[in-house]
């Protein structure tokens, strides 16, 4: 009796669906250069705002139409531009693209640091955590140079060996890393070094001046001002030439002054 061959083959592992917007624009060369760096790794599709959105934060659009188009700017990935904030972008994308959830989100690069109290205003880091809030693991990335035509090459490097360790593994559905690439030459970077946030912030001061109406405006000036000495936070890792890594959550509360509140305060 001739044994019958074992013809049968393992099913090919679906790739994941990785989700990309940024707070740029989708004509930014960051957002291109994140595309690049995982565009192998996964299914890509790009949602992204259609001109800059830098500082809008966790700002959506309430009273006004949103409109959205699909665009031809990334060899052979899906892409749509949106007049929305970054947080639109992903609310778009789960329910009128994806029409689900991703496996992944990832938002950036940013061109500018987003350490320390930046990522409370920052459109990058509002998207990947709106992603978050929605149970997809995100990660948000900034380049520390504001430079339109800043060296990305390092970080393509990072971004590339920080979701390919992630990829495949259980994450958390909130898992959220805010991730800062100091701007200097790869072979000065010394490392990823995860850290906490640091307590900076800029010293603002906004100048007046007159239009040529003779009416007063202002504009926003300011000088950064790190209050914090630790070594084991982002805006140390940075200049100390680190990849910093910071995990954030959207649970503001005060776990400490809650239960001190709770003990102590008679009302």
């Amino acid at each position: 009796m001739t044994k019958k061959s074992n013809t049968s083959k393992t099913p090919a592992k679906k790739k994941p669906t990785i989700l990309i917007t940024n707070d740029d624009g989708i004509t930014s060369p960051g957002i291109r250069n994140l595309v690049e760096a995982v565009k192998d790794l996964g299914k890509i599709v790009v949602v992204a705002p259609d001109k800059a959105q830098s500082g809008m934060g966790h700002a959506i659009t309430i009273g006004q139409l949103l409109r959205m188009s699909k665009v031809d700017m990334f060899d052979g990935v899906e892409a749509w531009q949106t007049t929305g904030t970054p947080v639109d972008c992903v609310k778009l994308a789960v329910d009128k693209i994806l029409h689900g959830k991703p496996d992944l989100c990832l938002s950036g690069i940013n061109h500018g640091a987003n350490h320390s109290i930046n990522v409370i205003y920052s459109g990058t880091m509002s998207a990947a955590m709106e992603a978050s809030i929605e149970s997809i693991p995100s990660i948000g990335f900034s380049l520390v140079d504001y430079n339109y035509e800043a060296d990305f090459a390092p970080s393509r490097h990072y971004v590339r060996k920080i979701v390919s360790s992630l990829l495949g593994k259980k994450l958390d559905k909130h898992f959220l890393l805010n991730v800062n690439i100091p701007s200097v030459p790869m072979e000065l970077i010394k490392g990823i070094k995860v850290c906490r946030q640091a307590y900076a912030k800029y010293e603002e001061d906004f100048k007046e001046r007159k239009d040529p109406h003779g009416k007063k405006y202002y504009w926003l000036t300011g000088k950064f001002v790190n209050f914090d000495k630790g070594r084991d936070t982002d805006v140390w890792a940075l200049e100390n030439n680190y990849v910093s890594v910071v995990p954030v959550q959207f649970d503001l509360t005060h776990y400490k002054l809650k239960e001190q509140l709770q003990k102590n305060w008679k009302i």
